[in-house]
């Protein structure tokens, strides 16, 4: 059996249907939900991934693209993610990946597909790789697709101290201006982020630049002004 059979076969075993259509309804997905909550089918997942491993990096991403392309149900998407977050694979976090996660950003087009990616993956892209990365980056938060824009601004969340500001007001800037909801919460989200390490540098910041009122709420939620 596959590794793609059997991560379908392991969210059939622990699907609720009853929960499905409010899934759909809640995620306004086109892709119907088997009705597998997150942590049932991340146990399932779990078990698959140890028992099917992959034996080289392009197998890899093309397991990942497989569940993510052929997806009838929107978990086998959530299960492409999980996939390229694997422990087991860890070694193969390269610019060889970027691609596929692209392609996967732009296609998922969605807070719960894109986001993981962003802070997750693409975070430690970024991290490996900082000089191609923040290029790449700068790029995208100018591009006209919203999600890859979000990734560029949402990419540094769990950095903390290791922010780059320099890179983070950048990817900010281009999306001041947009009145795209999904843009303005992650300038929000990022500047609420990183104020956890510096709350006086985002109140700095958010009064002296022309944020949303949006962006601002969620930047200075957990901030006393």
């Amino acid at each position: 059996m596959s590794i793609i059979e059997a991560v379908r076969g392991a969210l059939a075993e622990v699907a609720d249907p009853v929960k499905a259509p409010a899934m759909r309804a809640y995620m306004k997905s086109e892709l119907p939900f088997l009705g597998v909550q997150s942590g049932p089918r991340r146990t399932a997942l779990k078990k698959v991934f140890a028992g099917h491993r992959l034996g080289s990096a392009p197998e890899w991403r093309k397991a990942v693209l497989t569940l993510w392309r052929e997806a009838e149900y929107r978990e086998e998407r959530y299960a492409a993610i999980e996939l390229t977050g694997s422990r087991l694979y860890r070694d193969w976090q390269t610019l060889y990946t970027l691609p596929m996660y692209e392609e996967m950003i732009v296609t998922g087009a969605w807070w719960d597909l894109v986001d993981e990616l962003a802070v997750h993956r693409i975070g430690t892209l970024l991290r490996l790789f900082p000089d191609t990365m923040k290029v790449t980056m700068l790029e995208w938060a100018r591009d006209p697709d919203l999600w890859k824009r979000r990734t560029s601004i949402l990419c540094q969340n769990t950095f903390k101290d290791r922010t780059d500001l320099g890179l983070l007001y950048a990817c900010i800037e281009p999306s001041l201006s947009d009145t795209e909801f999904f843009a303005r919460k992650a300038i929000g989200w990022a500047l609420r982020e990183y104020a956890k390490t510096d709350p006086r540098e985002v109140v700095r910041y958010v009064n002296n630049h022309g944020i949303s009122g949006l962006s601002r709420r969620e930047a200075l939620k957990n901030v006393a002004e």
